[in-house]
């Protein structure tokens, strides 16, 4: 299993319930990062003297991959893109404003050295819109195609659950992510996929925990009690490539 990813910290919110519970299955859990998160914003009185973000989001990286099972772990090399609409999305380097060919030929060929049976990407609107994780939408459904991989899913979020949560945190006072249900994740009737990977959601807690540049203790993700958190990353949802809605699908690894 290949899990392709935008920026460091990617992995463990959309995919790490499915990484570490492929890798206690058995499977080869492979993590591959477009770009190692160079513009995202800093938790204070995170980095080292003379760290840069750049080199702790690539540590934290790694960490993170031992907490979630994956064996392997590459960047493609491009620079983050920042959010939609900055400077940054045309610097040369960036992911965004990377050849699409090219950047999936460089993940096609992870994916024949692996023989790799399962790709997940993004949807097609990068869960939420960030130029990145669009980009990994474009990338790695090319980069399936090229190596000819059998299964490739698009991690998305359920856009009907997003709606109702957010209700229920307005109700309750508590804080959510500032995101419009609307232009968040992909409506129930087209997901194929349903995971269910509360067994697994200490783990992915966990790898949440080692992103400290980017996740403080405070934040939404760390700081929802345990019930809250299981509801609203207990299930992790895909659209696979080819597959029927009408038919859902409980695992990435069918028999």
């Amino acid at each position: 299993m290949v899990s392709f990813h935008a920026h460091p910290d990617d992995e463990c919110i959309t995919c790490g319930g499915v990484m570490r519970a492929a890798a206690d299955a058995g499977h080869r859990v492979v993590l591959v990062v477009a770009t190692r998160g160079e513009h995202g914003e800093i938790v204070p009185g995170v980095l080292s003297d003379g760290e840069t973000l750049a080199q702790r989001r690539v540590k934290e990286t790694h960490d993170s991959a031992e907490v979630l099972g994956a064996e392997r772990v590459e960047f493609l090399g491009y620079t983050d893109s920042g959010m939609v609409d900055t400077e940054t999305n045309g610097e040369p380097g960036s992911f965004w404003s990377a050849d699409v060919e090219e950047a999936a030929e460089r993940l096609a060929a992870i994916l024949r050295e692996e023989d790799a049976e399962v790709l997940t990407v993004y949807d097609r609107i990068g869960g939420y819109g960030h130029p990145d994780h669009i980009q990994v939408h474009r990338v790695g459904r090319r980069a399936g195609e090229l190596a000819g991989t059998p299964r490739v899913y698009e991690a998305t979020s359920n856009r009907d659950d997003f709606r109702r949560m957010a209700e229920m945190a307005r109700e309750a006072g508590e804080e959510m992510p500032d995101l419009d249900p609307e232009a968040f994740g992909s409506p129930e009737s087209v997901l194929t996929t349903r995971v269910d990977v509360t067994p697994w959601l200490k783990a992915k807690r966990a790898a949440m925990r080692v992103h400290r540049s980017q996740i403080p203790e405070d934040s939404f993700f760390l700081a929802l009690p345990d019930d809250r958190f299981a509801m609203a990353f207990g299930t992790e949802w895909f659209i696979r490539v080819g597959g029927d809605p009408a038919q859902r699908e409980d695992t990435l690894f069918p028999a």
